[in-house]
């Protein structure tokens, strides 16, 4: 449980530097803005493995809190569709980001939940518990603070035919073959 936890604090960490600490990430990054992005990274990576690892770890002990019913299965699928559009959406923005405002923040939120629903050990509650609430904190912060540009296409009504496209086309990769191939737990069967 402590490489969970550790990844989960260095990821979602140094993810939530301009939630508590806006000023510092911007003259961090004025000093160096690739040197920042390095750090940032790096410290990204780190989490990232210390996460994948302390999940595997505990899921060898599971400690089951709930057992959802089959049909959530379904309702997964069915929200990992719009969250792979958002997920997209800020590289192409058209109206889904301008409605949306903050649509990976949105994805992340629909991607923790709908794992949840269908995933009810300890483990699952830690990890996609933690994303949704520094999901919901990314999103209230937002409102205090300006958002920085993503560099992507300029906005056009075409950029969301594309986020749709893409989003569908990775919902379904991931359902056939990415998440057993990354996450070595299969979903098509």
């Amino acid at each position: 449980m402590f490489s969970l936890i550790t990844g989960l604090f260095l990821f979602l960490g140094i993810h939530s530097i301009s939630i508590i600490a806006e000023d510092f990430r911007n003259r961090m990054a004025t000093k160096s803005e690739n040197g920042w992005k390095i750090i940032y990274s790096l410290i990204s990576v780190v989490g990232i493995v210390l996460i994948a690892n302390g999940y595997a770890a505990l899921r060898l002990e599971p400690v089951l809190l709930y057992v959802p019913p089959y049909w959530f299965k379904h309702l997964t699928y069915l929200l990992m569709l719009p969250a792979m559009i958002l997920f997209v959406a800020p590289y192409l923005p058209g109206k889904i980001k301008q409605v949306t405002k903050h649509p990976q923040l949105i994805a992340v939120k629909l991607w923790a939940l709908s794992h949840l629903l269908v995933n009810g050990m300890l483990a699952d509650i830690i990890l996609f518990g933690a994303f949704i609430i520094w999901a919901a904190a990314a999103r209230i912060s937002m409102k205090k603070r300006t958002s920085r540009v993503i560099p992507g296409l300029k906005p056009n009504g075409i950029n969301d035919i594309i986020a749709i496209i893409v989003g569908g086309v990775l919902t379904g990769a991931f359902i056939l073959y990415l998440h057993q191939f990354l996450i070595g737990i299969p979903l098509a069967a």
